[in-house]
């Protein structure tokens, strides 16, 4: 669980707890406070959704987002997955680099 930052859990649970293709990438990182955190702050988060360590958030770690910040949060569909990954994948490779999601996050 992401822990250094100051997430505003009770708007970040209302959201996260919403129906199957409620996500929205955009209002997430609006409601978490991501949009206003420093490019670096971006950067740590990024290392710690990259749960392998590859330099990227691979599709099957992006399933599992929304978790990462609660854990009783739910699993995001194969539909929602696939919508974040092509809001961010710049260089069509099936995956977010850091620079990719600081970019979708801080624009």
């Amino acid at each position: 669980m992401i822990a250094p930052f100051d997430m505003q859990p009770l708007l970040f649970c209302s959201h996260a707890q919403t129906a199957p293709e409620s996500f929205c990438h955009k209002k997430f990182f609006q409601l978490c406070g991501l949009t206003s955190k420093s490019p670096q702050d971006v950067k740590v988060i990024f290392s710690i959704l990259d749960n392998d360590g590859s330099g990227f958030i691979e599709e099957e770690e992006l399933k599992f987002f929304l978790q990462r910040f609660s854990p009783n949060a739910r699993i995001l569909t194969e539909n929602e997955t696939k919508k974040f990954l092509l809001a961010a994948d710049e260089d069509n490779d099936g995956k977010i680099g850091a620079e990719e999601f600081q970019l979708m996050v801080l624009s």
